[in-house]
């Protein structure tokens, strides 16, 4: 098993290298294999990006991300630019109905609402505007309301995570409500745990998912 010192280690190694992060600006934690991140950046989208690469790194079993967007001169926007931007970036989407968002920048804080038919357009609405100038954080209020019926989703769930490559399918045991999903049991890494939920939302009909799965703790031969 992966000591916290290892993990912080290969936190900070994988943070150096990520080619757009200073990694000198970013402060790295390990507590039971929770990381916490700290510092201050001057773009939301390399905030993003230094939670993303410690979600890479195994042992990891949890992220606390506690860095502050600190905006520079060169980012800094008002808030009306940064709605002109946003509604640009979700108009030259083809995968968001843009129509349906409403949208809201207070401070340079994006807030997005309204109700798609799938999660993975509400994450594009969300991700279209993560690398905009003057963004400093984003509330993704976007509900999903699918417009067809739940039917056989516990099956489809099922043989969606037998058919992933990145997936120990035999580890999760999948529970269905209607369109509501819950998925219980454990797996290797934060990325699977994602993997899972991702296969879950794919299912048509699904309009919320409870992620229990809990990243176990990885057994290392030397």
């Amino acid at each position: 098993m992966k000591s916290d010192i290892q993990i912080q280690q290969d936190v900070m190694d994988q943070l150096k290298w990520e080619p757009d992060l200073n990694a000198a600006e970013i402060g790295v934690g390990v507590r039971n294999g929770i990381v916490t991140l700290s510092g201050i950046v001057d773009t939301y989208s390399k905030k993003i990006a230094a939670e993303d690469a410690a979600k890479k790194i195994a042992g990891v079993r949890a992220v606390a991300e506690d860095i502050q967007v600190g905006m520079s001169p060169t980012y800094r926007k008002t808030d009306t630019e940064i709605a002109d931007a946003v509604l640009f970036a979700l108009r030259w989407n083809t995968s968001i109905p843009d129509q349906k968002i409403k949208v809201k920048v207070e401070d340079g804080v994006v807030s997005l609402e309204g109700e798609m038919e799938w999660d993975y357009q509400r994450n594009e609405a969300k991700q279209a505007v993560e690398k905009l100038a003057g963004v400093s954080r984003i509330n993704n209020y976007i509900s999903v309301r699918p417009s067809v019926k739940p039917v056989n989703v516990k099956e489809q769930i099922t043989a969606a995570l037998i058919r992933s490559a990145t997936i120990d399918s035999e580890k999760i045991a999948v529970e269905t409500d209607g369109g509501k999903v819950i998925l219980r049991g454990k797996v290797r890494s934060i990325a699977e745990r994602e993997d899972a939920e991702n296969a879950a939302w794919a299912a048509p009909g699904v309009n919320s998912v409870e992620n229990d799965l809990v990243v176990e703790e990885e057994e290392f031969a030397f």
